[in-house]
């Protein structure tokens, strides 16, 4: 018998993987922090460009307006402050209350005038900062995205609230069934508001003691198992998914119990931990939680079941790092949905990250899955957890109502009419909530091109479900509801929207992916990585600092209001002191790179490579291997055998995170 509250749906008993309904063979999911539609893209497409020390933004010809910031809403908006743009030296600015009653609060009964005074951050020197917004000369890729493909103006969150919520709805489109107690507010009637850990009997690295209902279980009368998730509909199925986290990999084991102890700095030198054990919503349920932060066996076992545990243990390995996401797509091994989670100060969330790091991060992604054989069949989208508070100007339809009493959207208890239905409808959900942007990066994405239908973050969820026809999940999720991402896409015409390559630092399109030779400013500059090729002998090396340095570029911190920009000629974090030196040699179609790898922090087990050969802009072949022991080696294997001259590109990642890049010329005789 099912346990109570969850609906049973029968798992599909045969081996058939079902053929995707689209030419999309791979979903990646890049789901950031903490973003309003307008804090990011306010003025889409039109940038200030008025400082020479940030990137330009100039937008194509014909490029769709968006439903943004009016110059009324600029000059007289009706709350207390008007919105102020931000430049790339503030791009570290303080945290807003992105609680789920301060953010209905900030609303006014859909008049949009509160957000000084209930989402403004209780660190915020000034809290007028939380109308402000940044524009194409900071979210310079994001822009030029949008430019290439396709984006939304009208998505929004599930539901009001933070971060939780925002990461629960997107995997099962409801965040109701908590069955502990109520964790600092978390918890309001049942259902999930606020943010807290998953229980510590889920995830070893985490902090909270709340959990989400088991699956039901199996019995003689009960072969079937009721999802909770989408990785549950998705394993019942036979399609291949993972989640990939920043910080996901334990650095030690206490106790028999895993340690996430990898920290990273952002573009203002502060230090947080990578990983943030309440954005990873599969680990809220036992049914597919990692609790030992367990590596995949191999990379061939990336996105798969375990053949060798129980019907429930099975779906439980799904939860990864991402250093295995680089493994998946470079072996030829990339899951059929996979969603990604940066490390926090790669993430976006303000405070502790920005849209700097956040840049870097969703331009080497993007760039990597360009590359990648499976570019042709991939929809990578970009999505977001919550508002952070943020202004945004356009009120969302309620089309979930609530009445618990943290509801206060247009009174107390307030949150639109409920109405009588049976089952009772689970409350705690008022949505949509604020907000946010979407984007659809793909080949068959329709190109600069703005979708207006209604959106929300189950309508990945229902992309997912419909391409690889897994049905709903049930359970009053919101899956049922949600828009569809159809209008951004175009699957009639033979034409492919190209890829597009971006600077990690500038945001700016590039010929090629960084390292490749024309990308002027690397990701890093502290480290040089060399590729030699037996004959002849040709040496390339990392280019040299950007003019302003590494470091100091904006003063806001956790508290700091609206920074004063910090110093532009600091130094910034010491960058690993790693050197790679290799030989290529070509047996047929099979190119053996053989690596010598010095420098105090290119330990075993934490510096990966990544090699590509290429001719132009076209991926011929790429892999990636561990250094182990000051060496590493890996064979690319090529459709055909190649003759004449090559580039190899060689990418250096540190703990998990891209360090350096450089590339040289080869010769295959």
């Amino acid at each position: 018998m099912a346990a109570a509250g969850l609906a049973v749906a029968h798992a599909d008993t045969s081996s058939t993987t079902p053929s995707p309904t689209t030419p999309i063979k791979h979903v990646v999911v890049i789901f950031d922090e903490n973003v309003s539609f307008d804090h990011y893209f306010g003025t889409y497409p039109n940038a200030s460009n008025a400082d020479p020390d940030e990137p330009t933004f100039t937008a194509r010809p014909n490029t769709p307006s968006v439903n943004g910031l009016s110059s009324a809403l600029l000059t007289s908006n009706p709350n207390t402050a008007n919105p102020q743009r931000l430049a790339r030296s503030q791009a570290v600015t303080c945290d807003q209350n992105h609680a789920y009653s301060n953010e209905q609060s900030a609303f006014d009964h859909g008049l949009m005038d509160m957000f000084v005074q209930d989402t403004g951050g209780g660190t915020c020197a000034d809290k007028s900062i939380v109308m402000d917004y940044y524009d194409g000369n900071t979210v310079t890729g994001l822009w030029n995205l949008a430019q290439n493909f396709s984006m939304s103006d009208n998505s929004y969150s599930t539901q009001f609230g933070p971060s939780t919520p925002g990461a629960i709805n997107l995997i099962s489109g409801q965040t109701h069934g908590v069955t502990t107690g109520d964790v600092s507010g978390a918890v309001q009637d049942g259902t999930f508001i606020g943010d807290a850990d998953p229980s510590t009997a889920l995830d070893d690295c985490a902090n909270g003691s709340t959990e989400m209902p088991a699956r039901a279980p199996i019995s003689s009368t009960n072969t079937a198992l009721a999802p909770t998730n989408i990785g549950d509909m998705l394993s019942d199925h036979h399609v291949t998914w993972g989640w990939f986290q920043g910080g996901f990999r334990p650095t030690s084991t206490v106790n028999g119990r895993a340690v996430c102890g990898a920290t990273h700095v952002n573009v203002a030198g502060a230090s947080s931990a990578d990983y943030s054990p309440h954005h990873e919503p599969f680990e809220y349920y036992p049914s597919t939680a990692n609790i030992h932060h367990t590596a995949p066996a191999s990379a061939a076992a990336i996105g798969h079941d375990d053949p060798t545990g129980t019907p429930v243990d099975q779906k439980v390995n799904h939860q990864y790092d991402l250093t295995d996401f680089d493994t998946a797509l470079s072996t030829d091994n990339l899951p059929a949905v996979s969603f990604l989670k940066a490390p926090e100060f790669e993430d976006g969330h303000a405070g502790y990250s920005d849209p700097l790091d956040e840049q870097r991060f969703i331009a080497s992604t993007v760039d990597a899955v360009e590359a990648s054989p499976d570019w042709s069949s991939t929809a990578i989208v970009i999505a977001y957890d919550d508002s952070d508070g943020w202004y945004d100007h356009q009120m969302s339809t309620i089309i979930n109502p609530s009445d618990t009493a943290a509801d206060t959207l247009s009174g107390t208890r307030e949150c639109g009419t409920v109405k009588t239905t049976t089952p009772p409808a689970y409350t705690g959900r008022c949505g949509y909530g604020p907000r946010q942007p979407l984007l659809v990066i793909s080949p068959y994405a329709k190109t600069n091109y703005v979708d207006h239908s209604t959106t929300d973050q189950t309508s990945i969820m229902r992309f997912v479900e419909d391409n690889w026809q897994l049905g709903r999940l049930g359970n009053q999720s919101m899956d049922a509801r949600a828009g569809s991402l159809g209008n951004m896409f175009d699957f009639s015409s033979s034409r492919r929207a190209p890829a597009v390559f971006l600077n990690p630092t500038t945001g700016q399109v590039e010929a090629a992916p960084a390292g490749s030779g024309t990308t002027t400013t690397p990701t890093t500059t502290d480290t040089t990585p060399t590729t030699t090729d037996t004959t002849p002998t040709t040496t390339a090396t990392t280019p040299p600092p950007p003019p302003h340095g590494g470091g100091g570029r904006g003063s806001g911190g956790n508290g700091g209001g609206r920074g004063s920009g910090g110093s532009r000629g600091g130094s910034g974090p010491r960058k690993p002191d790693i050197k790679v030196t290799c030989t290529t040699t070509r047996h047929g179609n099979k190119i053996t790179v053989t690596c010598k790898v010095t420098g105090k922090d290119a330990k075993s087990g934490s510096t990966a490579l990544r090699f590509r050969i290429v001719r132009g802009s076209k991926v011929l072949a790429t892999n990636r291997t561990l250094v182990k022991k000051g060496h590493a080696a890996s064979v690319l294997k090529t459709n055909k055998t190649l003759h004449g001259k090559y580039t190899l590109r060689i990418s250096i990642a540190h703990t998990g995170s891209a360090v350096a890049s450089a590339a040289s010329t080869i010769r295959l005789h």
